[in-house]
């Protein structure tokens, strides 16, 4: 059965990892080896292959085979995308959501942060002021300076998450990033800076309500701003892309 041949598949590449026998940056065997190893076909194995790829698991690289990422763990950005065009998320929700991983996530980073991760945050900060006349590349350095504190928190579990929901902001702002005004985002370049500052100098109370405050003023600023995620109260009929959905069969209204 091919569902069940998928299965053994992904339980095989989650046995070689819980036996260390996988390491991160490590290459797979050959899809022939691994259809011998496992007893099923090269198509059973490929499909294999793709599911723990949209899981994050592996990746391929194009003519030398697939392996194990050998940077921080990785969640797949699509379930989350899913919900979000079958629920419609707010942009209340997002930032919510932000709020309860970043905060945090930034004062861990101003415990934990490397020399190298502190002066990568630094390069993001002059990006942002930088490209303030190009909203798009702008979105670029904005999410990159958020996964690299998400990152310096040296929270694994915590970083993944944020990668996820950062894939997820960055898909639906860049759609009308360039609404938003220069004052705007030069108030963002100002609090990325002083997220930096409170993490370089090891302040973790000072870089938590840093990320606090950006998070609540950037959710201010792109309330003001037409045709962005829908507010609370306002979802019925609006996924979280601004698309309307489709009345159902047998739904109650005027057809």
């Amino acid at each position: 059965m091919a569902d069940g041949g998928t299965e053994q598949v992904v339980a095989h590449v989650r046995t070689l990892i819980e036996r260390r026998a996988l390491r991160p940056g490590d290459r797979l065997p050959a899809e022939r080896d691994l259809a011998t190893q496992i007893g099923v076909s090269r198509p059973t194995v490929r499909a294999g292959l793709r599911a723990l790829a949209a899981m994050g698991v592996v990746h391929s690289r194009h003519g030398s085979g697939t392996y194990i990422p050998s940077g921080p763990p990785v969640l797949g950005s699509e379930p989350l995308s899913f919900l979000a065009a079958l629920h419609g998320f707010a942009r209340e929700d997002m930032y919510e959501a932000r709020r309860i991983l970043e905060v945090e996530a930034a004062g861990l980073a101003a415990e934990r942060a490397t020399a190298d991760q502190v002066a990568s945050m630094a390069e993001e900060v002059a990006s942002l002021f930088a490209f303030i006349h190009d909203p798009l590349r702008f979105l670029v350095h904005d999410i990159t300076f958020h996964r690299t504190v998400a990152a310096a928190s040296a929270n694994p579990i915590v970083a993944s998450i944020v990668e996820m929901v950062s894939t997820l902001y960055y898909e639906q702002r860049r759609q009308n990033v360039k609404r938003a005004t220069q004052a705007d985002m030069r108030d963002a370049a100002e609090a990325h800076r002083r997220i930096y500052q409170a993490i370089r100098l090891r302040d973790g109370a000072a870089a938590r309500l840093a990320m606090h405050d950006h998070l609540v003023q950037a959710s201010s600023h792109q309330s003001r701003e037409p045709q962005d995620l829908p507010a609370r109260g306002k979802r019925r009929g609006v996924n979280g892309f601004g698309q309307r959905r489709t009345r159902r069969a047998g739904e109650g209204g005027r057809r």
